[in-house]
């Protein structure tokens, strides 16, 4: 991790989770951390958490995922506080029960907002800054097992997960688009993905997690697999971890 101290990490969903965890372990790595959420107030109190000594470098950041305006206003002032984007890692989601048969549309799009169009806005952010200065950053987006089976909810009980698994099949898509473009465009910027089970975060609602009980991922779980990921030499590039509880039924 030598190579990357001192440099500007952003993370996205940072006021909670994974986000938390991830914020967490880059600042004691010694990384410059911009976390981006919606509850600012969230971040601040993982500000003031940190150690003394490592709060100056964690800097929490408003920011609406689902909204391009959003993501335009924050990131203009990311690069002008801080000059460089070196990591981006795409955490955000979103999820609405539902069924997609009847489910009101503003609901789908801000799924879609968040979980796709907003990581792609920020990727090409992050992209450019690590282009024009040929730096050899790393883009990582927390994805998920529904990007790879289709999660349908509880079992024996009506499908209720929508959209949102169609919103990480098309990350998985996206980061092979990525992984594509990034190689043929000359750079040596890695693009990776991370794809947990399910994790012990504010997503599991009630009634699912009576299912699961105790078949969890704790945040801190994904944080380790992120920081192996960045922790890579040069030449070693993670394109996709899929990472499970021991005994999930998915």
């Amino acid at each position: 991790m030598e190579r990357w101290q001192n440099k500007v990490a952003v993370i996205t969903g940072a006021s909670s989770g994974i986000g938390v965890a991830i914020a967490k372990d880059f600042v004691m790595a010694g990384l410059q951390v911009i976390g981006l959420a919606r509850r600012k107030e969230l971040m601040e109190k993982l500000h003031n958490d940190l150690p003394e000594d490592k709060r100056s470098q964690f800097t929490p950041m408003y920011c609406d995922i689902s909204s391009r305006e959003s993501i335009n206003e924050v990131f203009a002032n990311i690069l002008s506080q801080f000059g460089a984007i070196d990591v981006l890692v795409n955490n955000a989601g979103c999820m609405k029960l539902g069924q997609l048969s009847s489910m009101k549309m503003d609901d789908v799009e801000k799924v879609l907002h968040t979980n796709v169009l907003g990581l792609v806005a920020c990727t090409q952010f992050a992209f450019k800054s690590m282009k024009e200065r040929n730096f050899n950053g790393h883009i990582i987006n927390v994805n998920s097992i529904a990007g790879h089976s289709v999660l349908l909810g509880i079992p024996n009980q009506t499908p209720a997960f929508n959209i949102y698994s169609p919103t990480k099949y098309a990350i998985t898509a996206i980061n092979e688009i990525y992984r594509t473009e990034f190689r043929d465009l000359k750079t040596q910027i890695k693009i990776s993905s991370i794809s947990p089970g399910f994790v012990d975060t504010e997503i599991i609602y009630d009634d699912l997690r009576k299912v699961l009980g105790e078949c969890l991922l704790k945040p801190e779980d994904v944080s380790n697999a992120v920081m192996f990921t960045l922790s890579t030499p040069p030449h070693v590039q993670v394109h996709d971890m899929i990472i499970k509880p021991v005994g999930e039924i998915v």
